[in-house]
């Protein structure tokens, strides 16, 4: 049977069917030990050291299935699942350097991951200048004197969009790996790889789960000597997944093309219906015109996601009085899932950035994160007028 379209991928690849039980679906192996030695000759194997399985920090049935069928959806040759995306960040960037190494990042990142480029690995000697993402998309740098290069593909949350298809080209040629945290995008919307980068990150957590109910991280490479160093560090620092996290993210990555597709319907529409509004100040999202990454975006996605954030006209006290009268979003700091969300950045993601800092991303005090759900658009919509009327 062919596989060639995404949902198909989501939905078949990966699936470990076992005849004897008769199971439609991966079975949960909740199990931290497996028969060792098992001189079984038809045993499941573990794919990374293709023996028998022996230990679920070194790798896992079920997590093995997520894996191909994230390595499927995404279009690499390997994957592998992390306790949360902060993990599958660090495994990643300390796959690829060392101490006395340095690290290009663009400036405007996660908070977290700002934290851990600004903070912590430093102290373990590892270097790391930022650059602002104009800089990075007009190749204003040279690659060249760096272990990698990170940036994510559309940034937290002024949602700037990475010009990866032209920045990996130059990677390439200067012999730096690009590493792209593609947690906006879902490999729906964006596969990094096909693009030029050498490793690609997600929080599963947000869209690949879908349902706000796992922490989960993945990353994937066609590096066979990263993977293994990736894979290695995973085992070693234990950030491997529980097999039920891993279980759960399967599952909702079955319905990842489906509910994309209304994620970009309602980001499109939510963001030209608060583009009209007196009482907006700005709108930031890739899919429209005027945004100033649109031309980017264009060459880089196929979709523009579900993610918008905007500032209204007066500044924090009404966006803390905006969010208080919507009806349907919830308030919260994820994003991704099933269910809108909004957020002030300044209290949740980046609130550990320095104001100055901040402002100089382009994350104002008043800024609104809104991660729009699968509800029906009229009525997200409806909400939103309601909130701006009451604000």
């Amino acid at each position: 049977m062919s596989r060639s379209g995404f949902t198909t991928k989501a939905v078949q690849s990966g699936e470990l069917r076992d005849t004897h039980m008769g199971s439609v679906v991966t079975p949960l192996f909740q199990a931290s030990t497996f028969l060792y030695p098992n001189d079984d000759p038809t045993a499941l194997t573990d794919r990374i050291r293709k023996e028998p399985y022996i230990y679920s920090r070194w790798n896992n049935p079920t997590t093995q299935s997520l894996e191909l069928k994230y390595s499927a959806i995404e279009g690499s040759k390997f994957a592998l699942g992390f306790s949360s995306g902060m993990a599958a960040i660090a495994s990643s960037v300390l796959a690829l350097t060392k101490k006395h190494k340095r690290i290009l990042s663009v400036e405007e990142l996660y908070g977290q991951t700002h934290g851990v480029f600004e903070n912590l690995l430093p102290q373990m000697g590892i270097g790391v200048d930022f650059i602002s993402i104009d800089r990075f998309n007009s190749l204003d740098f040279k690659g060249s004197g760096y272990d990698l290069v990170y940036t994510e593909s559309v940034v937290n949350p002024t949602l700037r969009v990475s010009d990866i298809s032209t920045v990996s080209k130059v990677c390439r040629e200067q012999g730096v790996p690009l590493v792209v945290d593609a947690t906006f995008s879902s490999p729906y919307n964006q596969r990094p790889l096909e693009l030029g980068a050498s490793v690609v990150i997600h929080s599963a957590t947000k869209y690949i789960s879908g349902h706000s109910d796992t922490i989960y991280g993945l990353a994937s490479t066609d590096s066979e000597s990263t993977f293994m160093e990736m894979q290695n560090l995973r085992r070693q620092l234990g950030s491997n997944p529980d097999p039920f996290q891993s279980f759960l993210v399967a599952r909702g990555a079955k319905t990842l093309g489906l509910r994309m597709e209304r994620h970009n319907i309602n980001g499109m529409e939510i963001a030209k219906a608060l583009s009209a509004e007196a009482k907006v100040k700005r709108v930031n999202y890739p899919g429209l015109e005027s945004f100033i990454d649109h031309h980017v975006a264009e060459r880089n996605l196929s979709g523009y996601g579900g993610m918008i954030s905007f500032e209204l006209e007066g500044g924090l006290e009404k966006a803390k009085k905006f969010v208080k009268h919507l009806k349907i979003p919830v308030i919260a700091s994820s994003l991704g899932g099933v269910e809108s969300l909004v957020s002030l950045p300044i209290e949740t993601s980046h609130r550990s950035i320095d104001p100055k800092k901040r402002h100089e991303m382009g994350i104002g005090d008043g800024l609104i994160r809104f991660s729009t759900g699968i509800e029906d658009t009229e009525d997200l919509i409806a909400d939103v007028q309601q909130a701006l009327s009451a604000t």
